[in-house]
């Protein structure tokens, strides 16, 4: 099937309240164009090296999402235009991106990433170190914290997703609770991928990033 069609039978599935983030990572910018002829202005990045590039040849009005492990020496490569970083997993981070962010005069919107899933590979902020952490907005003026990033253990076990989508979902809403970390009144929520997307919105996600079931297998 081609990226349309498959974009096309996605569609159908998501809620007009819930954000597709096209994950165009590993894929070339004539892929991109499809899925952007289609409508579609989300797209979902994971490496600075292979982003930058990309915005500098795209259209202008596509919103960019960098959702992989960023580094604190790269996070000034991408301030300038990114739309939201879905992945921020430690306080120096933040600190960096609201450095970088003043320096242009910018406001950047980020998520925390969390880690609920059973691999230790996976990073993020675990529930305890979310629960103590102590950001106030006068420290991060140019930082818009919107919300949690989260991903499920790597099984085929439908129970263990929604555990972890669960719990991701529970810790937005007590991240609700500490008015001094989240900017607005409705947490933003991204899990779910290809595989689990679906299970990810019956447990309350608002935005999925799903790569391989629009563009198909990554040339990486």
């Amino acid at each position: 099937m081609s990226i349309s069609s498959n974009i096309a039978t996605i569609r159908t599935t998501i809620p007009r309240d819930v954000t597709l983030i096209c994950v165009s990572k590993f894929h070339p910018a004539e892929a991109i164009m499809e899925a952007y002829a289609c409508g579609e202005r989300d797209f979902g990045e994971s490496r600075v090296q292979e982003l930058v590039p990309k915005y500098e040849a795209l259209p202008k009005d596509i919103r960019w999402h960098f959702i992989g492990h960023l580094q604190t020496n790269k996070v000034k490569q991408i301030v300038p235009f990114v739309h939201m970083i879905h992945s921020v997993d430690s306080v120096r981070l933040l600190e960096t991106i609201n450095k970088e962010a003043e320096k242009i005069g910018r406001r950047i919107k980020v998520l925390l990433e969390v880690h609920v899933a059973k691999e230790e590979t996976k990073s993020g902020f675990t529930p305890e170190e979310l629960s103590t952490l102590n950001i106030q907005h006068s420290t991060f003026n140019n930082i818009e914290i919107c919300g949690l990033m989260g991903m499920a253990t790597n099984t085929d076990d439908e129970a263990e997703w929604r555990r972890c989508f669960r719990e991701i979902k529970h810790l937005g809403k007590q991240l609700l609770n500490h008015s001094e970390l989240l900017n607005n009144s409705a947490p933003q929520i991204s899990m779910g991928m290809s595989d689990d997307y679906l299970v990810a919105i019956e447990e309350g996600s608002t935005m999925v990033r799903i790569g391989s079931t629009i563009f198909g297998s990554r040339g990486y």
